[in-house]
């Protein structure tokens, strides 16, 4: 005898498991992948039954409410997938929805008061992540000292007052800034921009070289600078990527509303933001999810919201009921992390 164990035999000491389930497998393996579509399709049912809304006017509606937040979550998600967070993007919107009216006011241009905003944001996220990225301080301090100081300059250059439109340069050009409120054959304008945004970070994330690589710093960061990776630079171009959606949910955000309020706009938004990304199925510790899980997550949230106004709940357990959502949203994601261990 060399000592070598007879074939079908059973290994001393071990209890004899059996062969593996594939169906089994085959069901865990769909819902860690799309679990964010059978959570839509839950709260979508809960929602047509508590509102009975079910029509097309009230789903554009859901997808107008979503867009501000939406294009933030697409912003603070490619941050996530690298394990890093932006606590300033809800001040930031603020700041920058602010100083996008002035603009407007001084020119009357609505495309210049589109770069201003997207210049603002890609300079806040530029800030932000040199901090993070170069400096190597924490992000969760960078943005949480950010968020602060971009809420106070919001308030300081308005004298805390309201930011509003000037009716005044509403001529031709400016005219289409009402597009916040308009349709285009039924869809909200505001809706399609959040598309066309959802649509161009998902091909980002999925078919570049760009997108393998934020993956990849996720996933493993020592092997990522191994591969050649340059880390702090992809950190701070996504800090700036985040900022510059930042600065252009906030150009939608005065389309929609035509005023700002320095105190309570943005407020909770970076919350907002991260259950939508959660419930979308991004992986908080960064590296797994899809970018287009964004898209039912934030509506979701944006569901949630109409489900607890329908139960005419007081205002004040709001957030109690959406603190406790997102808190069961990041206890599904530690569930389908341990059943692949």
């Amino acid at each position: 005898m060399d000592g070598t164990a007879e074939a079908g035999s059973k290994t001393p000491g071990k209890p004899f498991i059996g062969p593996e389930k594939p169906y089994g497998g085959a069901v865990l393996n769909l819902w860690g992948k799309y679990s964010y579509v059978a959570i839509f399709i839950a709260i979508f049912i809960t929602f047509v039954a508590v509102s009975k809304n079910l029509t097309w006017g009230g789903i554009m509606l859901i997808l107008r409410q979503s867009a501000v937040i939406g294009i933030i979550g697409f912003g603070m998600a490619l941050v996530i997938l690298v394990g890093d967070i932006d606590l300033s993007v809800g001040s930031g919107l603020a700041l920058i929805s602010g100083l996008s009216v002035m603009a407007y006011n001084c020119t009357g241009n609505v495309l210049v008061t589109l770069m201003a905003a997207l210049g603002m944001g890609a300079g806040a996220g530029l800030f932000n992540g040199l901090l993070a990225g170069i400096a190597k301080m924490p992000p969760f301090i960078v943005t949480l000292a950010t968020m602060l100081i971009f809420r106070s300059m919001a308030l300081y250059i308005s004298d805390s007052k309201l930011y509003e439109l000037d009716s005044t340069k509403f001529t031709f050009a400016g005219f289409h800034y009402g597009f916040g409120n308009s349709p285009f054959l039924t869809v909200p304008i505001v809706g399609i921009m959040f598309l066309l945004v959802a649509a161009m970070i998902t091909y980002m994330c999925t078919s570049t070289k760009y997108g393998k690589q934020i993956y990849a710093l996720g996933s493993n960061p020592k092997a990522a600078r191994l591969a050649g990776i340059n880390t702090e630079g992809l950190k701070v171009s996504l800090f700036m990527i985040c900022g510059l959606l930042v600065g252009f949910a906030s150009f939608v955000n005065v389309a929609m509303n035509r005023s700002v309020s320095p105190a309570t706009t943005g407020i909770s938004f970076e919350m907002y933001a991260i259950a939508g990304i959660v419930l979308g199925g991004i992986s908080m510790s960064g590296g797994k999810g899809h970018a287009a899980g964004i898209i039912f997550g934030t509506m979701s949230f944006t569901m949630v919201s109409r489900i607890i106004d329908a139960f005419e709940l007081s205002t004040t357990v709001n957030n109690t009921v959406k603190g406790v959502i997102l808190l069961l949203a990041i206890a599904l994601q530690m569930i389908k992390k341990r059943s692949k261990e």
